[in-house]
């Protein structure tokens, strides 16, 4: 009888330390649940993983989890909506209770925050802002990103740089511009183009846009909307501007293609019209090494992972109080005219990552050029 108790005590607690343990992969996270580790747990979730600062981003985020010693969940929604609010309530029931958050529209920050909210949570957002009202639902919500206008406002600066030294490309201060659009709606879509076409008014010039159009943020896109536009338009424009690095070399590449291109690069660019980008990769980097993109607006993934994540770490180890530096960005203390740090009720959730404008002569470009 004695043997009997023994062998049932032993199953008992074995059967125990099984359910303990289970739940599927925990280390580096695509799975498992929050109540898995003793350590701090933060989901990523993000739009998709197919353009570069996204995947910039996440690298960076898992770099910083690594060394903060944080057990990190990615989830990658591929630009779907309703899946990205299912890897959200599934992370919700797992445990998960601290997010870092790319989502596919500012709209599903209301959703997402009243979710998190529930659970006494907190999210960061980044890329794409959330909304003002979601960011009212709780002072553990954040936006930690840069001001889209101030991005398109400085490829403007670029542009009108460039001109100001080369008056002959562009008489009368008449630019004639092919504009290659992200997703249409998207709000740096739209805040990039209203910051271009401010800036270059402001600094005098005239832009006729000879053609604009999506390209959904893509290179491929952008290069076959460029053969078209080169067929159509041949001659008649002086400048290209696209709303990210990946569709700027999208157009690089149709440019050369189409023999587009000149023996020298006294202006900085051996294409026959500057073409310009915004993001900073690597790969514009080296576009603009090899004379080809022109210049970039440096959109730091590294500044916006880092200041996200420091701020969600702050909180999910308690360590976080109102008004604290997070990543190294200090927290906005004035109100700008982009949303969401447009509203004064917010603005110490705020955390504005600066873009930077990128040209051979800038100081970012020659520290981070490939050699």
């Amino acid at each position: 009888m004695k043997k009997m108790v023994l062998i049932l005590a032993v199953l008992f607690a074995v059967s125990a330390l099984v359910f303990a343990g289970g739940g599927g992969q925990q280390s580096g996270g695509q799975s498992g649940g929050a109540q898995a580790s003793a350590k701090p747990q933060i989901a990523l979730l993000m739009r998709n993983m197919n353009e570069q600062f996204l995947k910039d981003y996440a690298e960076n985020i898992r770099r910083l989890a690594v060394e903060k010693g944080v057990d990190l969940n990615v989830q990658d929604a591929n630009n779907a909506p309703d899946t990205q609010l299912t890897q959200l309530q599934t992370l919700l029931n797992q445990g998960y209770k601290y997010f870092v958050i790319i989502p596919l529209v500012p709209e599903l920050s209301d959703q997402m925050n009243q979710l998190i909210a529930e659970k006494g949570g907190a999210a960061a957002y980044s890329n794409i802002q959330p909304t003002v009202e979601s960011l009212k639902v709780g002072k553990n919500f954040f936006f930690a990103s840069s001001p889209e206008f101030v991005g398109g406002r400085y490829q403007g600066q670029l542009i009108a740089d460039y001109f100001d030294k080369n008056p002959d490309k562009a008489p009368g201060k008449a630019l004639n511009m092919l504009l290659i659009l992200g997703q249409l709606g998207h709000p740096a879509q739209v805040n990039r183009e209203a910051g271009l076409l401010s800036e270059l008014k402001t600094r005098g010039y005239t832009v006729n846009i000879v053609a604009r159009d999506t390209a959904n943020w893509t290179p491929d896109q952008a290069q076959q909307k460029m053969d078209a536009w080169i067929g159509a338009y041949r001659g008649r424009f002086n400048v290209v501007a696209a709303q990210n690095d990946g569709m700027a070399l999208g157009a690089v590449e149709s440019l050369v293609q189409n023999g587009l291109t000149k023996s020298d690069a006294n202006d900085g660019t051996i294409l026959t019209v500057p073409v310009l980008g915004i993001d900073a990769t690597g790969e514009a980097l080296n576009s603009m090494k090899e004379n080809k993109l022109y210049a970039t607006v440096l959109q730091d993934a590294l500044g916006q992972a880092t200041t996200a994540f420091d701020v969600i770490y702050q909180v999910a180890t308690g360590t976080y109080k109102p008004g604290n530096a997070a990543g190294g960005t200090p927290v906005a203390t004035a109100v700008i005219d982009e949303a969401p740090a447009n509203d004064a009720a917010v603005i110490g959730q705020c955390y504005l990552v600066p873009f930077v404008p990128v040209d051979k002569d800038s100081d970012y470009y020659k520290a981070n050029a490939p050699r």
